[in-house]
């Protein structure tokens, strides 16, 4: 191997370039159509770039061949975008031969698909002997001449199964499992690792089914395929693999630990992050939880809350990309994430269920420290007004606005951990069900405690003492949850450890005790107020209102109201006297006659002439003359 200073080093990552363009460029959805449009506009402006056109118009240039020493990484982009484009076009013509329109022509697809395929596997070849030659001459790490060879394997492999040789595509992929799997273990960061993961778990159904078709009783153990393929044709398909691997740990020395992801665990098991994206927005996240951690003497204070903000907007980033991936699988139909995760495996809704519930776990913190910091900052001007007034002062000024949002904020809470009551892993532990239930109703006790204080301002005390009875209700539900869990809460395990929302038996003994005292003011104030009646100074008082079955029933029947009050234990009003009605005098008028009706003798009807001959008998038709 060479060694030339003067040529500058080439960094080419192949498969991260790949995930990148897959993913954001219609792949995500099995939009083949798009992806093979974005690697022709791809291909054509790197083209112009490196001015590798073949001239404009009619007259053609033929390009020089492309040489080891002039070589860029924009050279090896073009190769691999053109593979990367045929082997779409390939995808494309196989899913179209598969549709029931197409059957008339449905084995000219497949024909014309298999040389799409076979020019993919062309210019995979021409992208690896490239990346061998630039890493003779010292100017291309082991680790992205790994990649290439994964690549062109792929290519290959998946290119012979479609053809039926099932023999040695399971050679040609289970080499490129073996190679993925070593690279995964001596990543250098988590995204490298979770992109190594990646592609093995695309891999791995394929093995499987090439194991199967060529008849294999254990075709479900992918990993001891790997490995007896790996054994047998791993330094024929790579050629000096071992070198490869030993290059690529001393290369690896160097970096090792950087920018790497804390292993995230759930009730004792590991959750494996197996997409770069997520590792991406998780190491954000742990980034701000760690400046959270050093921020934790100042958790009283205004400074402690806004603290919160980066690490809630971390989430909400993990929580959405999380979300895009399971749409993608939903629509897609596969489970690639979890065929090869063995029994700590996750699949990708679990993953979105476990960010969730780290989202709103650190947003019900964030408002309860807000709920503390509001009742502290309370008491604090209500001792200072204390001591200025004297001792003869009355009972402490809270200001209006303080209970009303303290309620507010409680009702965030409530929706929090109505949101995490719903998710699937929580329903699926019945301990971690119960925690979060007793929380739910504890939280609502405090919230009918602070919402009985916004009515005294009123005096409206009947409500308020509603309000607490409902509390004292919702302390046995957070007593009767309790009572469910098994030794230890699965939220707070220990007082020691860190817990977003801790419920040691103290803070309910003083919340059921803060509730009784509360009530007996609230009772000694209604008294003291109008001896504990309902409205007797207000407005509804001074109105008569009936009972509703009077409103209807006056509607058809006369009630006795006399003798209603009289039973009633009440003296029924008298009457008031009839005023006497004035006395209109009457004129006289004299009376009238009645006529008599004269009789008049009937006057004769005239008698018309009698005709004869016809003009009696047309006389009726023509009329008179």
């Amino acid at each position: 191997m060479t060694n030339d200073a003067s040529k500058p080093v080439v960094v080419f990552a192949a498969l991260q370039l790949v995930n990148e363009q897959r993913t954001a460029y219609g792949l995500r959805y099995n939009d083949f159509v798009r992806y093979r449009k974005h690697c022709a506009n791809r291909t054509h402006r790197l083209r112009s770039t490196l001015k590798m056109t073949h001239g404009k118009g009619r007259e053609f240039k033929k390009l020089p061949a492309l040489s080891t020493e002039n070589i860029k990484d924009l050279h090896l982009q073009l190769l691999l975008l053109e593979a990367e484009r045929a082997w779409a076009y390939s995808q494309d013509l196989s899913s179209q031969a598969l549709l029931p329109a197409n059957a008339a022509h449905a084995s000219t697809l497949r024909h014309s698909s298999t040389g799409r395929f076979r020019r993919a596997v062309h210019w995979a070849t021409q992208l690896l002997s490239h990346a061998q030659a630039l890493h003779a001459q010292s100017r291309l790490s082991s680790e992205n001449l790994l990649q290439v060879f994964v690549y062109t394997l792929i290519l290959n492999g998946r290119l012979l199964r479609s053809k039926d040789d099932f023999e040695e595509a399971l050679a040609q992929l289970g080499v490129a499992r073996g190679v993925l799997d070593v690279l995964a273990d001596k990543a250098a960061t988590s995204k490298a690792q979770a992109l190594y993961v990646l592609f093995s778990d695309e891999i791995g159904p394929e093995i499987r089914y090439c194991a199967h078709e060529m008849g294999r009783e254990k075709a479900y153990d992918v990993d001891g395929i790997v490995q007896e393929a790996s054994k047998g044709r791993r330094e024929e398909l790579v050629p000096g693999c071992a070198q490869l691997l030993e290059g690529l740990g001393k290369e690896g020395a160097g970096v090792e630990g950087r920018k790497r992801l804390e292993e995230l665990t759930w009730e004792g098991t590991p959750v494996p992050i197996r997409n770069p994206e997520l590792v991406d927005v998780l190491l954000k996240v742990q980034e701000a939880e760690a400046r959270l951690n050093g921020e934790k003497k100042e958790k009283s204070s205004k400074k402690g809350v806004a603290a919160y903000d980066a690490i809630l907007l971390a989430l909400s980033d993990a929580e959405e990309v999380a979300r895009k991936l399971v749409e993608a699988q939903q629509i897609n139909g596969s489970t690639s994430s979890g065929t090869s995760g063995g029994p700590g495996g996750r699949d990708v809704q679990f993953v979105h269920a476990y960010i969730v519930y780290q989202l709103l776990s650190r947003r019900i913190q964030r408002d309860l420290l807000l709920v503390s910091a509001l009742l502290t900052t309370s008491k604090a001007s209500g001792s200072s007004v204390t001591k200025k007034s004297g001792k003869n002062s009355k009972a402490e000024q809270v200001d209006s606005r303080l209970y009303p949002a303290v309620v507010k904020l409680l009702d965030t809470v409530l929706q929090s951990l109505d949101q995490m009551r719903t998710l699937s892993i929580v329903d699926d532990s019945p301990d971690l069900a119960s925690a979060v239930e007793a929380r739910t109703s504890f939280t609502k006790a405090r919230r009918c405690l602070f919402l009985s204080q916004c009515y005294t301002p009123v005096k409206r005390y009947a409500e308020a003492l509603t309000l607490l009875q409902h509390a004292s209700i919702h302390i046995r539900e957070t007593l009767s949850s309790l009572s469910l869990l098994g030794p230890s809460d699965p939220i707070s395990p220990s007082p020691s450890s860190p817990s977003y929302f801790p419920l040691p038996s103290s803070d309910i003994t003083e919340l059921e005790s803060s509730i009784a005292s509360t009530g007996l003011q609230f009772k000694r104030a209604w008294f003291t107020h109008n001896g504990g009646t309902i409205d007797q100074d207000g407005e509804s008082a001074k109105k008569f209102e009936k009972p509703l079955f009077f409103n209807i029933a006056l509607n058809y029947v006369e009630l006795d109201m006399d003798r209603l009050a009289t039973r009633a234990g009440k003296q029924p009003e008298p009457a008031p006297a009839p005023a006497a009605a004035p006395q209109v005098p009457v004129k006289q008028v004299p009376a009238v006659k009645a006529r008599v009706e004269e009789v008049r003798p009937e006057t004769p009807e005239p008698v018309a002439p009698v005709r004869g001959g016809l003009s009696s008998l047309l006389g009726g038709w023509w009329g008179k003359n």
